[in-house]
């Protein structure tokens, strides 16, 4: 059985090449999801949603690649407009504001109004591996291909994690 989601979708409509990769059980973390797919936690990449503390509550997407870790204060020095402290979105927020699972989550297919940001270290990364949408397949796709369809901003958002 193939997997169809809105981000495969997504890459489907705007002809975009990209490799699935299946996964034997369902995967929820960066580890797990490299060792189904068979490649290295430097190409995978970390979709982080965040939420404003209090106010507006707005959503922005950020991403770093799987040995770093997003912060959330340079992730708020980057927006524009006057964004509050960012905190990171419960499971319940992800649902509702992807449509994916925690885990499972892609900076692709996002409603307009969330910016999507992107640790620059990803722009120097050939190829990428990112979720699908659903806990049971990954996508391998060509870094700059991934960036474009975004609309990401690129910015050094990442701590490394190591």
């Amino acid at each position: 059985m193939t997997i169809h989601t809105p981000i495969t979708g997504l890459l489907d409509a705007a002809k975009i090449p990209y490799r699935r990769l299946p996964h034997a059980e369902p995967v929820f973390t960066i580890e797990a999801a490299a060792a189904q797919r068979g490649v290295v936690r430097q190409e995978m990449v970390k979709a982080i949603l965040l939420r404003e503390a209090a106010g507006q509550r707005r959503f922005v997407m950020a991403c770093c690649l799987g040995d770093d870790r997003v912060d959330p204060k340079t992730v708020r020095a980057h927006l524009a407009g006057d964004w509050r402290r960012l905190t990171f979105a419960g499971d319940d927020e992800i649902r509702l504001v992807t449509t994916g699972v925690k885990g499972a989550v892609a900076p692709l297919a996002l409603p307009p109004t969330i910016p999507v940001i992107f640790d620059q270290a990803i722009a120097r990364c050939c190829n990428v591996n990112i979720s699908s949408g659903d806990v049971m397949l990954g996508l391998e796709l060509a870094a700059a291909d991934l960036i474009r369809l975004s609309g990401a901003q690129l910015a050094a958002i990442a701590s490394q994690d190591r």
